[in-house]
């Protein structure tokens, strides 16, 4: 029982809790401040084969998301990613393909660097568009955000919100642009 993970969701925010062993004086989880649960939903003008083949070419992401700053790639499967939105620090992370499904509209990807986790965009038909569901769990690694995740949580989160709302618009404009 020790150690093992717990999924909350309060509001629709969610958050990661570790359970513990409980004493009889009744000792509660706690909240790893660091660890970060996203989920975003995109309705896009274009059909789902359509929208992935832009989502599989990460390193065109800077031409139409103005927060993914520059990504390299270091072979067919990996690049090195680096993002920054409005607050004033960047993330740099390396991306590694751990899923490609053309036909089941999923690509996933493991990270590691200034944070570590995992990114998985799925890709489903809505009308005559698509629904493009975006999830993500991350633990931040950066020394600096780690030391101000209490107090910079909730600016985090908005941080992270604003750059999912800019790739949504510029990820419509280039859709629509084909």
């Amino acid at each position: 029982m020790s150690g093992s993970v717990v999924p909350v969701t309060l509001h629709g925010m969610s958050a990661r809790t570790h359970d513990v062993l409980r004493s009889t004086s009744g000792h509660t989880p706690h909240m790893d401040w660091s660890h970060y649960r996203f989920r975003s939903e995109w309705e896009l003008p274009a059909p789902p084969a359509a929208v992935y083949v832009v989502l599989e070419h990460a390193e065109n992401y800077p031409r139409w998301w103005p927060q993914v700053r520059e990504v390299t790639r270091i072979d067919d499967r990996s690049g090195v990613i680096r993002v920054r939105s409005l607050l004033p620090y960047g993330m740099t992370f390396t991306a590694r393909e751990v899923r490609r499904d053309p036909a089941g509209g999923v690509l996933e990807i493991a990270l590691s660097g200034d944070m570590e986790g995992w990114a998985r965009w799925t890709l489903t038909a809505h009308g005559t568009g698509t629904l493009a569901r975006y999830d993500q769990e991350v633990d931040v690694r950066k020394p600096l955000l780690r030391r101000l995740a209490v107090p910079g949580r909730p600016l985090f989160r908005a941080n992270h919100a604003l750059m999912m709302r800019a790739g949504r618009r510029g990820l419509t404009a280039c859709l629509q642009a084909v």
